[in-house]
C-alpha cells in the first residue's frame, strides 16, 4: 500500500509533536510523572474485581428502597442495648415511630452502685503488692469522694427500703476498703480478694434487682405494644443487638421471644451481633434491612429462602475442612449441620456441666 507524500509528512510532524510534548512536561510533573506499566493479565484482574466492589454500591442503592417497602408493609420493633436498661423503637406502616419509655431509674442506680465496686478492681490492679508505687492514690481519692457522695444522698434516691439497706453496705463497704488501701499505702493481694468475696452476695441481690425492674418494664412495653398491633402482630420484625459479651442469655431478645414465640427466631425475631454495646437505629434496620433482601436472593438463586442466613461458602468449606484434615491426620471438629431456617436460639444451646448463673456460684 502507497502512501502519499502528504499523509506521510503529517504523521511525522503528529510524533515530532508528541515526542517533544513527552520530553517538555513542566518541571511542577515531574514528581509524579512517569510511565505506567500493566499487563493484560492485571487489567483483567482489576476488572473482574471491580465487579465485587461495584456491588456494594448496587447493594446500597437497592436497600433505601426495600428498607422503605419493608416499613411500607411490616411493623417492625427494634430492642437496642443501652446503659439505661435498653431501648425499644415500635416502626409502623406509614405512621410516627414510637419510642418506648425509659426503664425505670432505679434500675440504673442499682447498676451503677455495682459498677462502682468492680471498678475498684480496674483501679487497684496494676498496682497489687506494688508499695513503690503510689500512682492509684489520686484516683481512689478522687472516687472515695464521688462514692461518699453517693453514699450521703441514698435515702433521698427512689429505691425500695430493702434495696437501700443493701446499697448502704456496699457503698460503706467500698469506701471502707479504699481507706485502708490509703492508709496502708499498698494494695495487698489478700486484702483485694477479701473484698471481692465480702462483696459479692451483695452485689448479687443488685443483679437480681435490677433483672426484676428490666424485664418487668420491657414485658409491660411489649404487651402493650402486641395488643395495638392486633393481626398486624403476625407480620412484625423484630431486631436486637448484642456484642459477644452479652450474647449469652440476651435480655431485650430473651423478653422479645416471649412474645413472638419459637416459630419467629431466626425468621421474624433477630439478634443480630455488632462490635460495641451501642448501636443507632439506622444501622439496625440497615441490617435487618439486608438480611431480608438477601433471603429473597437466596430463593431466587437456590430456591431456599433462609440460606443467605448463613455462611454461603460454610457447607462446602465444612467438606473442604474434612478433607484437609484427613490428609493431615488430624480429626475434624466441627459443630453440628443444622438446617437452612433453623428456629433454635441464636445463643449457646448445649447444655453441660458447671455453674451457669451467678446463683450456681454460690
Amino acid at each position: 500500500m502507497r502512501i502519499s507524500p502528504s499523509l506521510a509528512a503529517v504523521a511525522i510532524m503528529l510524533c515530532s509533536c508528541a515526542v517533544a510534548n513527552a520530553q517538555t512536561l513542566p518541571a511542577y510533573m515531574a514528581p509524579i510523572s512517569g510511565k505506567t506499566a500493566g499487563t493484560s493479565s492485571d487489567v483483567a484482574t482489576r476488572d473482574m474485581l471491580a465487579l465485587n466492589t461495584g456491588m456494594f454500591e448496587l447493594y446500597g442503592d437497592a436497600a433505601k428502597i426495600f428498607q422503605k417497602n419493608i416499613l411500607g408493609k411490616h411493623p417492625v420493633i427494634l430492642g437496642l442495648f443501652s446503659g439505661a436498661g435498653g431501648r425499644m423503637i415500635l416502626y409502623r406502616p406509614g405512621m410516627a415511630p414510637i419510642d418506648a419509655p425509659q426503664v425505670p431509674i432505679v434500675y440504673q442506680l442499682l447498676k451503677s452502685v455495682g459498677h462502682s465496686t468492680m471498678a475498684l478492681a480496674q483501679v487497684v490492679g496494676p498496682y497489687i503488692d506494688n508499695g513503690d508505687d503510689k500512682s492509684w492514690r489520686g484516683s481512689m481519692l478522687a472516687y472515695r469522694s464521688r462514692m461518699q457522695s453517693a453514699l450521703d444522698g441514698l435515702d433521698a434516691t427512689p429505691m425500695e427500703p430493702g434495696w437501700r439497706d443493701n446499697n448502704r453496705t456496699i457503698l460503706q463497704n467500698n469506701i471502707a476498703f479504699m481507706d485502708e488501701c490509703v492508709a496502708r499505702g499498698v494494695i495487698p493481694f489478700a486484702a483485694l480478694e477479701a473484698f471481692g468475696k465480702k462483696q459479692a452476695p451483695y452485689l448479687a441481690k443488685n443483679v437480681a434487682w435490677a433483672a426484676q425492674t428490666q424485664v418487668a418494664h420491657w414485658m409491660t412495653v411489649l404487651a402493650e405494644w402486641k395488643k395495638q398491633l392486633g393481626a398486624d402482630w403476625d407480620k412484625t420484625y423484630a431486631a436486637s443487638n448484642t456484642i459477644y459479651v452479652a450474647r449469652q442469655n440476651n435480655v431485650l431478645f430473651s423478653v422479645l421471644a416471649q412474645f413472638f414465640g419459637p416459630d419467629a427466631i431466626n425468621n421474624r425475631l433477630l439478634l443480630i451481633e455488632t462490635i460495641s454495646f451501642t448501636t443507632t437505629p439506622a444501622d439496625m434496620l440497615e441490617s435487618l434491612t439486608r438480611i431480608i433482601a438477601d433471603r429473597s436472593v437466596g430463593a431466587l438463586f437456590f430456591g431456599n429462602y433462609h440460606l443467605m442466613d448463613y455462611e454461603l461458602m460454610g457447607g462446602d468449606a465444612r467438606a473442604a475442612i474434612i478433607a484437609e484434615t484427613g490428609k493431615r491426620g488430624m480429626t475434624p471438629f466441627l459443630p453440628p449441620v443444622v438446617p437452612f431456617g433453623s428456629k433454635q436460639w441464636p445463643t449457646l444451646v448445649t447444655p453441660g456441666p458447671g455453674p451457669a448463673t451467678i446463683a450456681d456460684l454460690k
